[in-house]
This record gives structure tokens, sequence and C-alpha cells, in this order.
């Protein structure tokens, strides 16, 4: 192994303290039910894909900001808990931390985020130095502090570090990072509201096109990932598994999707792989709550018989890489 990487992964971007809230259906509005279950549990966007890498077997490091109140003790204690570097994590002084409350229909698994994040919770660029980035095999951000990210993804690119970038809205100056993206895995709205194109098809060929990267992707919720590279599009159907709470199951999926480009796993593979894990964290509470091992998604994949995939016929003609 090459004695300068010192991490497989480093992760950039948010992390945040949730409350859950259970409830046995959604309420109309104006209306109220009694919630049978509250939980606080640690998530946020690049944090648990992070957690992901960890479990998964790599060495993985985050850098981010937490707060210095209750839910940022919270947040700090649950990443040193996933024996992940956390050393360049910067504790901001009386600023709460990011956090959402998160109220989760119980008949169906899904949710409602309401969520929180203060100025004062900005990842300073200038704390972004070559020997924070320089010694790991892959670089994964999200979008939010945009000034920070992209610093951290131009050291990259000049180490001849991949860059995987997850990203769900528009943010100023986000050309900057895509420029130095190889790997975009995005929400299924952003192609669309970044190049203008309702059709996901052209969306992602015209970004990944434009931006010469090596895979343009949108996850589809529970209906799976499409995702571009080679001039092919490929599509794999979610797994329907019994859904507890769809709280994460993106942010797994990118922790599950870094793994894969690390492992070696071809894109058909690596996008199975992923919505295997994003599917298995659907089965329990919180955007951490059903973190899978590599053999629990592989028994997922290979299962014939009493597993069925939702596929969506727009996506599904296009078949597997065809």
């Amino acid at each position: 192994m090459n004695p300068s990487v010192r991490f497989d992964v480093v992760g950039v971007g948010l992390n945040a303290t949730d409350t859950l809230l259970v409830v046995p259906h959604f309420p109309p509005y104006g209306g109220k039910v009694a919630f049978k279950q509250e939980v606080v549990s640690p998530g946020g966007q690049v944090a648990s894909a992070m957690a992901v890498c960890s479990r998964l077997g790599l060495r993985a490091k985050y850098i981010g900001a937490v707060g210095d109140d209750e839910a940022g003790r919270i947040q700090m204690a649950s990443l040193h808990a996933e024996s992940m570097d956390v050393e360049d994590v910067e504790i901001h002084a009386n600023c709460p931390n990011q956090r959402a409350y998160i109220v989760i229909d119980q008949s169906t698994g899904e949710r409602t985020i309401l969520w929180r994040h203060d100025d004062c919770l900005q990842i300073n660029p200038a704390r972004i130095t070559p020997e924070k980035i320089a010694g790991a095999r892959l670089l994964h951000v999200d979008g939010h502090d945009t000034p920070a990210v992209a610093r951290a993804a131009k050291i990259a690119h000049e180490h001849g570090i991949p860059v995987s970038v997850d990203v769900d809205t528009i943010y100023p100056g986000f050309g900057e990072v895509l420029a130095l993206t190889d790997f975009l895995v995005s929400s299924t709205e952003f192609p669309e509201k970044w190049t203008g194109e309702a059709d996901p098809f052209r969306a992602l060929e015209k970004i990944q096109t434009e931006y010469r990267m090596l895979v343009a992707a949108m996850t589809l919720g529970a209906d799976g990932a499409l995702a571009r590279a080679e001039g092919k599009f490929f599509y794999s159907p979610g797994f329907v598994v019994q859904c507890a709470d769809t709280t994460g199951a993106g942010d797994v999926f990118h922790g599950a999707f870094c793994y894969a480009v690390l492992a070696g796993m071809d894109l058909r593979e690596t996008l199975e792989f992923s919505n295997a894990m994003a599917a298995l964290n659907c089965t329990r509470l919180g955007a951490r709550g059903g973190i899978a091992s590599e053999r629990e998604a592989r028994a997922l994949m290979i299962q014939t018989s009493g597993i069925k995939r939702r596929s969506n016929p727009d996506f599904a003609a296009v078949g597997r890489g065809a």
C-alpha cells in the first residue's frame, strides 16, 4: 500500500442530529395525533456516508462543523463510535448543531423533515488544507458549504484523487465543484433543476458531457437509481423491503457507492450494492439505524424468491447497461 495514503475516503460536508417522532399516520392539516415513539438519532449527508464506509471496513475521515450544544455532543459521540477520524472536525462555540425533527408515518415508513442549519456552522474554506485531503483514495462531498467543498475538490483534483458528489439542490457557484467531479450521484430533482431539461436521460447526459465526469447518476427513491457512463445508461430498480423509516437512505446509498468504487465494482454492481444497502437501512429507524454489512447486502442482491424489485417503467426500458 502507498505509505502516503492515510485514508480510503475523506468526506467534507454536513452532519445533523435528528429527533424522530413515529406516528401511526400523518395527521390532517390543522389536526393532531399522538406520537408512538421518540428517538434521537445522529445523521447528516456526509457524516452518515462516512459512517457507512467505516462500518464496511474503510479508513474514513470526516471533516465538518459541529455545534457545541447537546446535539453537537451527541453527534461527536456518534462519530467517535464509528471509529472514523474526526481530528479535523471544527467545534463552533456558542453555535447550535444542525438538527432536524422528522415525523415518520409508521404505516408507510415515509417521513417529513423540519430542519435548521445556522450560519455559524459554516465550514471555513481556509481550514481545508492539502494535508487533510491529499492522503485519501477518494473524496466525498455534498453541496452545502460550496466554498469549502470546492476547495477540497480542487485539492483532490490536483493530487489525482477522484471526487464523489452528493447534491440535492442548486447552490450558487456549484458549477466549480461539478467541473472537478468524477462521480455525481444527485437527488431525483437536481438534474432538471440544474439543466432545465425535464427528461432525466437528457439532463444526465448534458451534465456528464459538459463537466466530463466519469459517472452522472441520480437516486430515484424507492424506484432505485439511474446512471450514465461511457455513453450508456444503467438502471437498477429498488429493492422492496419492510420499510420502517426512509430517513438516511440516500446517505447510505452514497456511502455504499463510495465503498463500491474503491472496491473496484463495475457500475452495474455498484448500483445494485448501493440500492441494497439503502433498502436495508430503511428496515430500521434512524439515518444510520439499519446500516448493513456487505454480506447482508449481497444476500439481498442474490435472493430470487420472496424479494421484489420496484422497477419504474420510464427507466427500465434502458435495461441494465443497454
